[in-house]
């Protein structure tokens, strides 16, 4: 995020002089309060004084010369996979709200959906004026090298991703699919349904995730029931395109679960396209459990994550690791759950 540079009524820049003798501080009291340093022995009127001062004269911190001094840039980066996906940009919001709260901006890039683009971002961003990174990345397996780089050379790194086939060399928080989808699976099968798809919308180049396996080894244990893995790309109009052959069939499945919520949304449009009634004819259920899901004209049944406390422990994670923290890799789960809305429902009666 840039700055606009303050300046006084003359034009002249505001510094961090005039903000001082504004205060009636010395230079260094005014330079301790305004960067938050916790060695500050300032009186709470002091501390008022100064900001007061501050926001008067529109005084701004040179972020640069606070880094020479502090050895800090006070932002964090937020690397995600698809900006036009709602999931990511609301959890860059949560991100946002939680590393304000302590001081810090928040500097967020999109690797697109394009593998390439990722690997990119993940060795650059450390180069930016950042003090620590958040990753969701598409496959930890893939970059396991570079996170053990990150971690030699002490940047602060946490990744939101499943952990892949070994240990990771930094800190990981993840949520755990298993529940959620077993939940899914069992309540789709009680209200009737026996022919199950799930809707695996990866990148050209991605690896296969823990989604379609977690829902496979739950549906094998449905009597009569079946599943079909159907391969699709990670936008709306990619999942609509899939499944659009697929719902013309005779022998369609009843009950689709996708990789995540946007290519649910694509699925229940291939629904309409195809006559079909959402979910007298053809349940949908999502993962993630965007908050755009529940207002949708048919709200969307999904396997949800709880978005808040991930956000919390994986800005913890980094925080700590800013303060300088040493300890082994960390990780955090967190249960999911399946929220039925009206996108699911008992199944078609032939």
């Amino acid at each position: 995020m840039s700055r606009q540079r303050s300046t006084s009524p003359s034009g002249k820049r505001v510094r961090l002089k005039d903000v001082a003798e504004r205060a009636g501080v010395a230079v260094n009291t005014a330079s301790t309060i305004l960067n938050r340093r916790p060695n500050s022995w300032a009186s709470q009127a002091t501390v008022e004084r100064v900001f007061a001062a501050a926001k008067e004269l529109g005084y701004r911190p040179n972020r640069a010369a606070v880094a020479l001094q502090s050895g800090r840039f006070h932002s964090i980066g937020l690397l995600v996979a698809d900006l036009n996906n709602p999931y990511f940009t609301h959890a860059a919001s949560l991100f946002g709200e939680a590393v304000e709260r302590l001081g810090y901006d928040l500097v967020v890039e999109s690797w697109r959906t394009d593998l390439a683009r990722e690997a990119k971002l993940l060795r650059d961003f450390s180069e930016r004026n950042v003090d620590g990174i958040v990753a969701f990345v598409s496959d930890v397996d893939t970059h396991r090298e570079l996170f053990a780089e990150q971690a030699a050379a002490g940047v602060p790194f946490v990744v939101l991703a499943m952990p892949g086939a070994g240990d990771v060399p930094v800190d990981l928080v993840m949520p755990d699919f298993a529940t959620g989808l077993d939940q899914a699976a069992g309540a789709l099968h009680a209200d009737g349904h026996r022919r199950f798809a799930f809707l695996d919308a990866r990148s050209e180049g991605q690896r296969v995730g823990k989604r379609p396996a977690l829902f496979e080894s739950k549906v094998e244990t449905l009597e009569d029931a079946t599943l079909e893995i159907l391969q699709s790309g990670p936008s709306i109009d990619e999942a609509r395109s899939t499944m659009k052959p697929v719902l013309q069939r005779a022998d369609r499945p009843t009950a689709v679960v996708a990789l995540n919520d946007l290519t649910a949304i694509g699925v229940m449009r291939a629904a309409i396209d195809a006559g079909l009634r959402v979910p007298d004819d053809l349940s949908v259920v999502g993962i993630d459990g965007i908050p755009l899901g529940e207002h949708l004209t048919i709200a969307l049944s999904s396997v949800v994550q709880p978005h808040s406390d991930i956000a919390a422990k994986a800005v913890e994670f980094l925080m700590s690791r800013i303060e300088g923290e040493e300890a082994a890799p960390r990780r955090a789960e967190f249960e999911t759950r399946f929220l039925a809305r009206e996108s699911s429902g008992a199944a078609p009666t032939d």
